[in-house]
């Protein structure tokens, strides 16, 4: 059956690169398209709803991984920088996405089409950030790996769980390149996977126009400028936590399930979320309400209550107002 899709409702949807490779199983293509399709079924019932889509999904492990190949095989085939990495694993990525959603519409009887576009992300090339390597990228390194990768000026350090990894500059993102382009394509009913891992990062040089940089955008930060630029009701941000919470990693900590986004603010202020886990997905959660105001919300929620949390059932909704 087609679908019925409104115009006046889109979701941006931003999923992380773990839930397609978690930490906790291999790695291997087989079990990322195994990991992919339970990831997508919210997706499905939003289509069923009538929902326009927009999917940005991360890329840190695989990223991380083609990393290790190419210093594996720099004696076989010149190596490639890593804005080059980040554009292809959008690609790859987003093809298994694409495919994975494909058949799981075709499954529940569904007409819509789906589409993959390699979007760039303008930087400005004088952002402090670039200069400070903080985004983990790739899986946990052994102390062997990192000391010998640090002996090689490789920075490494701890992401939010603890685990040391490689660490890539992230500077923040200004707009995408080819946002009227997804706006077109999600206007007209199709789902896109846009903005992979962040996008490659890009420049505009005015005599040669657009650079690539050897950076990693964040994900979430990209998902709030393309949900903001596509003028989307919904930004949601499906993780591996349930919802942000109150005193995290203490007896007393609680989940929070409704914020204004002045109580949103006020916990990024007092320093509570932290440099890592959560905090970007807030920064982005109010960055997003903040700049398109009146009804749009936020949520933030686990991967598995996609569809719950955006009829408000569970998760962390931010609006303006309750």
């Amino acid at each position: 059956m087609a679908s019925r899709v409104d115009p006046s409702r889109t979701v941006v949807v931003a999923l992380g690169g773990n839930a397609l490779a978690p930490e906790s199983a291999s790695s291997s293509i087989t079990d990322q398209f195994e990991h992919s399709r339970a990831s997508v079924l919210p997706l499905i019932e939003f289509a069923r709803d009538g929902w326009h889509i927009a999917l940005v999904h991360g890329n840190g492990p695989q990223v991380g991984d083609e990393l290790v190949r190419q210093e594996l095989g720099r004696d076989v085939a010149a190596p490639l920088p890593l804005w080059v990495l980040v554009a292809g694993t959008a690609g790859w990525l987003g093809y298994m996405l694409q495919q994975v959603i494909q058949n799981q519409l075709e499954k529940a009887g569904i007409v819509r089409e789906v589409v993959t576009l390699i979007t760039q992300t303008i930087v400005d090339p004088r952002d402090p950030l670039l200069s400070r390597p903080t985004k983990p990228i790739g899986h946990a390194l052994s102390p062997e790996q990192a000391d010998a990768l640090t002996a090689r000026g490789v920075a490494v350090g701890r992401d939010g769980s603890g685990d040391v990894r490689r660490l890539a500059s992230s500077p923040r993102p200004l707009s995408v390149v080819e946002a009227p382009l997804v706006k077109r394509l999600v206007e007209g009913g199709v789902i896109v996977v846009a903005a992979g891992g962040g996008g490659p990062a890009v420049y505009h040089d005015p005599a040669t126009g657009y650079e690539g940089l050897d950076v990693v955008v964040d994900k979430d930060r990209v998902a709030t400028v393309l949900a903001t630029e596509l003028g989307a009701e919904v930004l949601l941000n499906l993780t591996d936590v349930d919802a942000v919470y109150r005193d995290w990693g203490t007896p007393s900590a609680r989940p929070i399930h409704r914020m204004t986004l002045a109580e949103a603010e006020a916990m990024l202020e007092d320093g509570s979320l932290g440099e890592g886990g959560m905090r970007p997905k807030v920064e982005g959660a109010v960055g997003f309400v903040r700049a398109r105001g009146g009804t749009a919300r936020a949520i933030i929620a686990h991967l598995a209550d996609g569809s719950a949390a955006l009829r408000g059932e569970t998760g962390t909704t931010i609006q303006r107002e309750p």
